[in-house]
């Protein structure tokens, strides 16, 4: 890692080119009322990540500069959230590895590094702690967020003029763990006129505070009654948090804590119930206080199995829509598309994998495992994602990383058998709008003149104009749908809306033209219009960030060869499904738990449908309604731009929706497989149960991985290169009754590197006099 930072600041501008401004080619004089947008740019980043303050085996200067920084070992977000899990812990992961890490403001310490204790490290710990003895004393979270994680943040917001900020995985009262981050206070713009400091320490200009007090009040790790108070206790130095929520029970509720001003769910049977409760009392919590600068996304929400009432597991679809229900501003999503994508089970989905005790035992992961990398809940087709956008939800996909170590590997190899780094893998392609009025030399990640902070990467979130790919599949995505015809404004040909949908995915941003609407957006239309849906994407030039170079051994199943750093997009799915309107809480159909164990997953890896799924969980009328490809009767258009040498290559397709009658959605799904690629996919495109590639079950591993190399490093060795020819040597060996034991099969990060997918978020329709798509304004 190069050493030589400059310490200055300068401006970082995103490598997109043309402006905002000449997004129409094509434009017709249309009567109905425009869609209110601003100028903005696709952006990427990830909310989901963790240090040595939580369970991470890296220290925050690393994690950021391996996550944002550009050339060879890093990954160049253009935005980024630290965020690891709520509760405590006792290691302090401000202190650096090494000297190329040291900053004037953050040098290296000989003797320390970010597994040193927080006491071992002259901290004095705060509250009252639990956990850990002597020097290896915990410190809450909230202590660290606001006192030491959140001042080096800023500090490289302002190093790296970057916007970089804290979130949380919070550990969730009733569930497993969510996303989240209350923004106010952190990285005000002062910061990007102070000149820094040359030596330590750091007084930051800004803070956490907000947050800080989130996790004090509503982590369910977080059993700390100081309110957020000095020791000994009781004490009222510090702090002095309340966490009454306005309208709410607080002191009359029999949960509460009067000594820590907080709910405690009482212990017992209805434990999860009880915990449940108080979640949604923490979305409120944020809605009442901090409404635009806050955000909560359940994580790999399908991994600790369904909602259990006596425990603190999964979420089922009523949870989903209660929280939307809560603060539809701040709960507006889901990461179904988990991190841990190169761990012996994608996503750590697993059968069996959460005991419930008692008389119910041992439950999978809802859906028993992932597909294609995906949850079940977004990845079924007319399942709950396709339930929660049928009622016309603003409910939107998201990808993270949650990147904690290589497994088998050190923090700098390229290899891994456990995690990606934040980008290295999945990204989140965020639209973020806004005019920056500040001079070019303030802090802001800015190109023609749009702002990227903070507040703006969070704006952009919850409108839903984002789409998350692997593997850089795609890396350019623009996904229109315009109304045309008579109230319409006049025809529209394929050709005309094509070329709206392509000059935005050339500049990189969203569309400005009337009686159009994309990506969390709805087009209103009177009955019996025409609408014409066109989608393009761009081709990543050259390679991505995979060091595998030997052909994908699940494509050599059908005769395909294309290498695992050189993906080609396959087909493109337009899902379509009827908006029927919310759902009322207590009544049938709003509450539903997805099938258990073997009444979904099968012994031989197959499903059981979507006829076994409640009614509450699923939208039977989400199918696939167009399927694009290179060649075919839905072919789409190959379009260079530019010379042969540097040019962008470009996808265009398009298609029509003849007398729309009833409201609904549309969204995109694309893979690099094609249809009917054994145990990867059906023969309708869609991903079939990770579980042929899960090492954490070596008897069903099934496609094998022949490629003989002649660049095929030891697994003890440190390996930083990108040029791996033959199949690694951490693949995991098939064993039993497997068709292939004894051979190397694919597994471990030659299974994600080798099964990609993209995923946008919806366009939604709505007929006048049909059902209103109330989720969306």
């Amino acid at each position: 890692m190069n050493s030589n930072h400059g310490y200055q600041k300068t401006r970082i501008a995103l490598a997109i080119a043309a402006t905002v401004g000449a997004a129409a080619a094509v434009s017709l004089p249309l009567t109905a009322a425009a869609i209110d947008r601003t100028p903005g740019k696709y952006v990427t980043g990830d909310f989901h990540n963790h240090t040595t303050c939580s369970d991470g085996s890296i220290s925050m200067q690393r994690l950021f500069r391996k996550s944002t920084e550009t050339g060879p070992g890093n990954y160049g977000l253009d935005w980024f959230v630290q965020a690891g899990h709520g509760g405590s812990g006792n290691r302090n992961c401000t202190l650096a590895e090494d000297e190329s890490l040291a900053t004037p403001a953050y040098p290296f310490v000989a003797g320390q590094g970010p597994s040193t204790t927080w006491l071992n490290s002259g901290v004095t710990v705060k509250g009252n702690v639990t956990g850990g003895a002597g020097n290896n004393r915990n410190m809450w979270r909230w202590q660290s967020v606001q006192e030491f994680q959140y001042p080096q943040t800023e500090y490289f917001a302002a190093l790296q003029n970057r916007p970089l900020f804290m979130g949380i995985e919070t550990v969730v009262p009733g569930h497993e763990h969510t996303s989240m981050a209350v923004i106010t206070g952190q990285v005000p713009a002062a910061i990007a006129t102070t000149p820094l400091p040359v030596a330590p320490p750091y007084a930051p200009l800004g803070n956490a505070n907000a947050l800080a007090q989130w996790e004090y009040c509503f982590d369910r790790n977080d059993t700390d009654t100081s309110r957020g108070n000095t020791l000994p206790q009781p004490s009222t130095e510090g702090n002095n948090w309340n966490c009454s929520v306005p309208g709410s029970a607080n002191a009359g509720d029999p949960n509460w804590n009067a000594t820590g001003q907080k709910l405690i769910p009482l212990a017992g049977p209805g434990v999860g119930t009880r915990g449940a409760q108080k979640t949604i009392e923490g979305i409120r919590w944020m809605a009442a206080f901090h409404p635009n600068g806050s955000y909560y996304v359940p994580a790999h929400l399908e991994r600790a199995g369904p909602f259990n009432p006596d425990g603190n597991n999964g979420f089922n679809v009523e949870h989903l829509r209660d929280m939307n229900n809560a603060a539809p501003r701040i709960a507006f999503g889901f990461e179904t598309q988990p991190g841990h994508g190169a761990s012996d089970a994608r996503g750590e989905y697993n059968v069996l994998r959460n005991n419930f005790g008692g008389t119910i035992g041992r439950i999978d992961s809802v859906g028993g495992t992932t597909y294609g990398g995906t949850g079940v809940y977004g990845a079924q087709v007319g399942g709950v994602w396709d339930a929660l956008l049928g009622e016309g939800r603003n409910w939107w996909f998201f990808a993270s990383s949650d990147w904690h170590n290589r497994g088998l590997f050190g923090p700098d190899d390229t290899r891994s058998t456990q995690d990606f780094y934040p980008g290295e893998y999945q990204r989140n392609y965020t639209l973020v709008s806004g005019t920056d009025p500040r001079p070019r030399n303030a802090l802001s990640r800015r190109d023609d003149n749009v702002l990227i902070n903070p507040q703006t990467v969070v704006d952009g979130l919850r409108t839903g104009n984002n789409f998350a790919s692997s593997g850089d599949l795609i890396d350019r995505l623009s996904f229109i749908a315009c109304a045309s015809g008579r109230g319409n404004g006049g025809f529209r040909s394929n050709a005309a809306v094509e070329q709206i949908a392509l000059r935005a995915a050339q500049d990189n941003a969203t569309i400005l033209n009337d009686n159009c609407a994309t990506m969390g957006e709805k087009l209103v239309v009177s009955p019996g219009s025409e609408v014409v849906v066109a989608i393009v994407v761009r081709d990543p030039n050259g390679v991505n960030f995979a060091p595998y170079t030997f052909p994908n051994p699940s494509l050599l199943q059908i005769g395909v060869t294309q290498p695992l750093n050189a993906p080609v997009l396959d087909h493109i799915d337009v899902i379509s499904g009827l908006v029927s309107g919310f759902r009322t809480p207590g009544t049938a159909g709003y509450a539903g738990e997805w099938p258990r164990n073997l009444n979904w997953l099968r012994a031989d890896g197959t499903t059981a449908g979507l006829d076994v799924v409640p009614a509450a969980a699923k939208n039977v009328s989400a199918d696939v309604a167009r399927t694009f490809s290179a060649a075919g009767a839905n072919a789409w258009t190959r379009v260079r731009v530019g010379n042969a040498r540097n040019g962008e290559t470009f996808y265009r397709m398009s298609y029509r929706i003849p007398a729309v009658a009833a409201s609904q959605y549309l969204r995109l799904r694309g893979s690099n497989l094609p249809a009917s690629v054994p145990f990867e996919t059906d023969a309708d495109g869609n991903p079939l149960a990770d579980v042929y590639t899960n090492a954490a079950d070596p008897t069903r591993l099934t496609i094998p991985c022949t490629t003989v190399g002649t660049n095929v490093p030891a697994n003890g060795v440190l390996f930083t290169g990108t040029n791996i020819d033959g199949c690694p040597n951490h693949m995991e060996i098939a064993t039993g009754a497997s068709p292939i034991a004894g051979q190397k099969a694919v597994s471990y990060d030659v299974a994600a590197w080798a099964d990609l997918w993209f995923y946008s978020n919806p366009i939604y329709v709505e007929v006048s006099g049909s059902t209103v798509v109330a989720g969306v304004q």
